[in-house]
Order: structure tokens, then sequence, then C-alpha cells
């Protein structure tokens, strides 16, 4: 489906912004959203040595609350947010009644009986459609908040995340885990202070009121400077998500994939009850997947893209799903679907590459893990 004529592109908050930094902007999702201020190879140096500020303002907030918000969710997605802690958030999907996915979400605990569920802003309506038609068709007690619009999200990722955030906070940083949330002040403004991300290093994720993103980007921006921070665009947040083996709906994501073929099964939980897609799922996981999600790094000079095919001893046998020159290896890397027979670390396979193939090698997933203290 082709993206939407330029004046039909809805903005972020921090639209003129970008513009002022002088961002490369495309069309994203909807939205005109900046693809890279400088280079993206200067902006993902950037995150995983310093830190990047992203604008993730184009992201899908749902609230969910009630009486039976728990119950609700944990039949609408196909994990348990019911096992939260207050604070705490989960990695989750929504799937349709065959197994494929709608969508992958964020669920945050925010009380007992009120969640945070954020999602991909290409899916925010196909989200917010599936939300809404459960719970008109069951007997729950909740209600739905689409926030979007309503809301700014700032994320800066990277190792000095931490130190440049703790200047302007007088909340205890070191007590919100990965995963983590707590409400306070950042430069003054009321966030959600989220320890989320979508890079593979130390982040947060900054959820306030619209109104205020810029100025809260530009208090972070500020205090940056002694940190090396640095705007950062998608080209980056790909490149950064790739490495570190996170998937991308469009690409390793969709209806037509389910979370076994994408090494996400532990995110499904089949001792609920019942849930949207359990049926189809429990028989997935029963008989196997029929494709796997891997890990490719090329031994050959070519760079693999997204569809190229993929050949097992000279035979089409799958499809790259995400492919490029990993900024921080220096190798050649894809994820790519395949038939799940052939999943295995260390087998010899092959990617076309303008009609040629050339040889690759399955490796082990995640590319790249950021070092721990």
């Amino acid at each position: 489906m082709s993206e939407p004529a330029p004046s039909n592109l809805k903005h972020t908050p921090l639209h003129d912004l970008h513009r002022e930094l002088g961002a490369r902007l495309v069309p994203f999702a909807g939205y005109e959203m900046p693809v890279q201020y400088t280079s993206i190879l200067e902006e993902h140096r950037t995150v995983r040595s310093a830190v990047g500020l992203f604008d993730l303002s184009h992201m899908g907030e749902i609230g969910v609350s009630g009486d039976s918000a728990v119950e609700y969710l944990r039949h609408a997605l196909v994990s348990d947010p019911g096992t939260l802690e207050m604070g705490q958030a989960q990695y989750s999907m929504a799937c349709d009644l065959d197994g494929g996915i709608i969508d992958d979400l964020i669920v945050y605990r925010l009380a007992d009986e009120e969640f945070l569920v954020v999602c991909n802003a290409s899916n925010r309506t196909a989200v917010v459609e599936q939300l809404a038609r459960l719970l008109a068709e069951g007997d729950f007690s909740a209600s739905l908040d689409d926030r979007s619009d309503r809301t700014g999200l700032v994320a800066p990722q990277g190792p000095r995340a931490a130190a440049l955030i703790g200047e302007l906070t007088d909340l205890d940083l070191d007590s919100i885990g990965n995963y983590r949330s707590a409400a306070g002040t950042v430069a003054g403004i009321e966030c959600l202070v989220a320890r989320t991300g979508y890079t593979g290093e130390d982040g947060f994720e900054l959820f306030c009121d619209a109104n205020r993103a810029r100025e809260l980007w530009e208090a972070l921006a500020t205090a940056g400077d002694r940190h090396g921070a640095r705007p950062c665009g998608l080209g980056a947040r790909d490149t950064l998500r790739l490495e570190a083996g996170m998937p991308l709906y469009g690409n390793e994501l969709g209806r037509d994939t389910n979370p076994f073929e994408v090494n996400l099964g532990r995110v499904v939980k089949l001792e609920k009850r019942d849930f949207v897609g359990r049926a189809a799922l429990q028989a997935v996981k029963e008989a196997g997947p029929a494709r796997k999600l891997i890990g490719l790094q090329m031994v050959d000079n070519a760079i693999p893209r997204f569809g190229y095919e993929v050949r097992a001893g000279g035979a089409a046998a799958g499809r790259v799903t995400s492919g490029t020159l990993s900024p921080t290896l220096g190798t050649r890397i894809a994820m790519a679907l395949v038939p799940a027979g052939l999943a295995s670390v260390g087998n010899s396979l092959e990617v076309v590459v303008r009609d040629r193939p050339y040889r690759a090698e399955q490796v082990q997933l995640p590319f790249y893990k950021r070092p721990r203290d």
C-alpha cells in the first residue's frame, strides 16, 4: 500500500522542531517523520556510545481502565497483564482468531485496574477497533481511551540516558528497572518515565502531554550537550533494532505470521482460560511452526535487503525480512523467514542480490547485546 500524499500526512508535536533542526523528513505510518538529521551512521553510533533523542509521538497510546480491565486484557491479548505488578510493563501482542499478529504492543500497569497499551502508529486504528469490538462483545466493566493525539513521546536511548534524565528529575532512576515505569516530573513536566526502548541499549521512553513535548525535548537536548546527545531519526532506529534482533511490524511481523514463527512463543500464555487466537496458537505450538525467523551473516560481499530471496542448495527457501550493513559490527546482517527444517545455527544459505546468489551463514540472534556493568 502506498503512503498518503504529503498533504495528508499527520505531524507529531515536534514536527516544526525537526524542520528547524534540518531533519530529512519522510512519510512513515501516515506521519511525516525524521529519517535522519546528519547521518544514520553517526546517529546509530551516538546511541551505542552516548545518548540519542527520538521522537516517538506517532505511536499509539490507549488507556484501559475499569473493574474488569485485567479480565478484559487477558482476553484481548496473548500475554497475561494480570501478572504485572504496579509500575511493571510487558511485551505483548494482539492476534486474530487464526493466530496472525495484528500488532505487537507494550502494556504498562499504572494502577490496580488501570493500564496503558502502546501500539505501532501504522496499526493504531486496527488495534483500537479490535479492542473496542472485543469490549462491546464481552461482558466487561472496562473503558478505552485513545489518547494518542494528546500524548507526546520522547525517547532518550543509550548508555548516557540515565545520567541525562537524572539531571532533570527527582525520581530514583535506579529503582526503575527494565520494563518498569514511574510517574514523575522531568524538567518540571509531568511524565510517565518508562525504562523501555527499541534500540538494544539502556534507555527511557517519556510520555507527556503533547502540548509540552517540545519543552521536554529542548530541556533534554540542552542538558544532553554534556552527555554527547544528538537527535536521531527512523533510519538509526531501524539499524539499532535490527542489530538487537528486535522484530518490526510489516517486516518480521504481520497478519501472515504468528508469534511462534518469530521466536516469540514465550509471550503467548496458553495456560489462560481463553483469549483471541488461543486455539490456533495452541495448534501451532503442538505441531511446531512451519517457518522460523533466523539470523544471517553474509559470507560474501553483498548487503541483504527486505524481500530478497533466500536459497538453500540453490532452491528458494524463504525471504529476507530485514537487512543492513551493521554499523556496530561492521558485517552484513539480516533476519529471514525460512522453513523450520532449515533453521539451525551454522547452516549455509544464499541470499539473491541483483539476480546473483551470495553466500550467508545462519547465526544466533540477536546480533548485538549491549555490555553489562
